[in-house]
């Protein structure tokens, strides 16, 4: 019984070696066979000296290898109709012009290498529609935030005729305005980043300042609305008398040609055009009405802009994960790509089927290996594998 076992183990041995070989022979795609040892994937321990080829270290790719397969799907309405639609895989993932498994040295994920052309060509672009529905929006986004930040800037240097007053009168809904602007240019940085790098992860932080500008945008429509609407005249008392101070008070005289609240009597600064015998008017009158136009203006503004707010919004939410039709670059992460350690774990899974379905003795241990100068390694008593040459094995079973 031990002779007739010990004759049995090198055939099969060879058997196997001579299959897994016809399977991994054709060496033009760039594939080397594993060589022994293989890794186990039964729980023994490894070979002394081998590190364990664990699938943390092998390609990801083996956790998703199928062991049954279920049967042909029901047509769908697609094939019904005689159309269908572009499966991925297969055949045509490997053909000419199918960017879908990288090159040699194709390690640039995002396109920044290769972002202006090699030897100074320009790409050949090719956008999609929701591609372009993003860069039309982030451009109308841009142009706003830009125009707006410009506006407020001169404003800010006095640059326009009044614009001393909106610095004293309406110093709170300036500030706010300004904080909507910088926020828009920023998140149309993060627009284009994302749009000419088809980078979904900025086009995931782009969505999220859109509801931030978009927030932005409706403070100071609100804030002038409810300023105009609701008592502006005794919101008007209050900031004179209160608020702005002598030196507020001085620039709202200059810049209207005023002098004191009602008269140069009450609540006046003094100055060289503003004395107890002036003959200018009082502030009130003019003040309240450069005021009543301006918060009107600005909350039209501000207001006008949210209907272009949400569709941006909308179309972020919609189109930025469709940048490409593809997720990504279509090429294969490196933790999924085959190597040496997944071809050794899935031919120790091979063998292990093979060991199931013609019996334990068939293979014995672990896998078994490629090339035929080895046979399938044994357990020794100490759980060690054991690795002998045919030659080897043959030599015992002539002894025995």
């Amino acid at each position: 019984m031990t002779s007739h076992s010990s004759h049995r183990a090198p055939s099969i041995s060879n058997s196997l070696a001579s299959s897994q070989q016809h399977m991994l022979g054709d060496r033009s795609n760039g594939l080397e066979p594993p060589a022994a040892p293989f890794a186990s994937v039964r729980g023994e321990r490894p070979i002394s000296g081998v590190p364990s080829l664990s699938p943390s270290t092998a390609s990801l790719s083996v956790n998703y290898l199928p062991t049954k397969f279920s049967g042909p799907p029901s047509p769908g309405l697609y094939k019904r109709k005689g159309k269908s639609v572009k499966q991925g895989g297969g055949r045509e993932a490997f053909k000419s012009g199918e960017s879908r498994m990288p090159g040699a040295n194709d390690e640039d994920y995002d396109g920044v290498d290769n972002l202006f052309g090699k030897d100074g060509k320009k790409p050949k672009m090719h956008w999609n529609r929701f591609k372009w529905i993003l860069f039309i929006v982030n451009l109308i986004i841009s142009v706003i935030s830009l125009s707006t930040m410009i506006i407020l800037l001169l404003t800010w240097l006095n640059v326009f005729h009044h614009a001393d007053i909106v610095r004293v009168g309406n110093h709170s809904e300036l500030v706010v305005s300004t904080l909507a602007a910088t926020v828009g240019i920023i998140t149309s940085l993060f627009g284009w980043a994302g749009i000419l790098l088809n980078n979904r992860g900025f086009l995931a932080v782009y969505t999220v300042l859109l509801w931030i500008m978009f927030i932005f945008i409706c403070a100071p429509g609100y804030m002038t609305y409810k300023k105009r609407t609701f008592n502006l005249e005794g919101k008007i008392n209050s900031q004179w008398s209160r608020d702005i101070g002598m030196t507020g008070r001085l620039r709202i005289q200059d810049q209207l040609q005023c002098c004191g609240y009602f008269n140069p009597f009450v609540e006046a600064t003094v100055s060289q055009t503003c004395y107890s015998r002036s003959v200018l008017p009082g502030c009130k009158n003019a003040y309240i009405k450069f005021e009543r136009s301006t918060l009107e203006r600005w909350y039209t503004v501000a207001f006008s802009l949210v209907p272009v707010q949400l569709l941006a919004i909308l179309s972020a939410l919609l189109c930025s994960n469709h940048v490409t039709y593809r997720w990504g670059k279509g090429m294969m992460p490196k933790a999924y790509r085959l190597n040496v350690n997944a071809m050794a774990l899935i031919m120790d899974s091979y063998a292990n089927q093979l060991a199931e379905r013609y019996g334990d003795g068939s293979v014995s241990g672990t896998s078994t290996p490629v090339h035929q100068g080895y046979a399938a390694p044994t357990l020794s008593g100490h759980g060690h594998a054991q690795y002998t040459s045919l030659g080897g094995a043959n030599d015992e079973s002539k002894k025995m």
